[in-house]
C-alpha cells in the first residue's frame, strides 16, 4: 500500500493490530506475574509465622490478604505493604534513563510495561479508617512484554537501568523484591511531627478521636519526603 492510498482507517487498523494488541499482553504478562506475587506473599507470611512461634514470639504474626483481583496486603507489626498492580500500560518517557539501554534501542516496544507498586501504611491507619493518613511508595516493578523488568525502591537490587533485558522474573526475584521491601519497611519508622504541625486541633478532630483515632498520621507527616528517600540513593537514611 503507498503512502497515497493510507488513509485514517488505515492508520487506526494499523495501531489497534500493533500498539493495542502488545498492550494487552503485557497486562496478561503483568497479571500472571502479580498472582505469582500473591502465592509469595501468602507462602512468605507462613513460613515467617512458623518461625516466629518456634521462637516464642506468638504475639508477632504475619497476615496477608487477597484484596482482589488487583490488590494485595501484607500486615506485619504495626504496618501493612499495599500491593497494587496497576491496570494501565505505560512507556518511558523520553528523558528517561532507560533509553540509554540497547535492549531498548533495538526494539522500542520494549519500553512498555505494566507497574506493580508497594505502598507503606500503618496498621492503624487502615484499622481506623483515617482517610487522611500517609501511605508511602517504597516500590515499584516494571514489566514489560519478555517479562524483563527492573525495580524503583529502598534497598532493592534491580534498580540499575543498563540491566534491563538482562534478566527476567521468576519466583526468586519475587521473593528478594518482597523481603526487600518488608526490610525496609520494618526501619521506616514513625517520626514525631513538629510541634507546629500539630499544636492545635480541632473540636470535631478530638472528638472523633476518641472514637476512632481519626487524627492525621504518616510516618513522615510534617517532614519532606523525596524520591531518593524511597529510591537507592542513601542506604544511610
Amino acid at each position: 500500500m503507498d503512502s497515497d492510498s493510507f488513509t485514517p482507517r488505515d492508520g487506526i487498523l494499523s495501531l489497534l493490530n500493533g500498539k493495542s494488541v502488545l498492550k494487552a499482553s503485557i497486562f496478561d504478562q503483568c497479571l500472571e506475574v502479580f498472582n505469582q506475587l500473591k502465592d509469595v506473599l501468602s507462602e512468605m507470611s507462613n513460613d515467617l509465622n512458623e518461625l516466629l512461634q518456634n521462637n516464642g514470639a506468638r504475639r508477632v504474626r504475619l497476615e496477608y490478604r487477597d484484596r482482589g483481583k488487583f490488590e494485595a496486603e501484607l500486615k506485619f507489626a504495626d504496618d501493612v505493604l499495599v500491593f497494587s498492580m496497576h491496570t494501565d500500560i505505560f512507556y518511558f518517557d523520553r528523558n528517561h534513563p532507560v533509553w540509554k539501554n540497547p535492549y531498548l534501542k533495538e526494539n522500542r516496544s520494549n519500553g512498555y510495561c505494566g507497574i506493580i507498586n508497594v505502598y507503606n501504611f500503618l496498621y492503624d491507619s487502615l484499622k481506623y479508617n483515617r482517610l487522611d493518613d500517609l501511605g508511602y511508595l517504597v516500590a515499584r516493578m516494571f514489566i514489560n512484554r519478555e517479562k524483563a523488568f527492573f525495580i524503583e525502591g529502598k534497598r532493592q537490587k534491580r534498580q540499575i537501568t543498563d540491566q534491563f533485558g538482562k534478566s527476567f522474573l521468576d519466583r526468586d526475584e519475587l521473593v528478594s523484591f518482597v523481603e526487600s521491601a518488608v526490610l525496609y519497611t520494618l526501619s521506616f519508622d514513625l517520626l514525631v511531627p513538629p510541634y507546629d504541625l500539630v499544636k492545635e486541633a480541632s473540636v470535631e478532630q478530638i472528638n472523633t478521636k476518641i472514637e476512632s483515632s481519626k487524627m492525621k498520621t504518616g510516618k513522615r507527616l510534617g517532614y519532606k519526603y523525596n524520591s531518593d528517600d524511597v529510591l537507592n540513593h542513601d542506604e544511610n537514611r
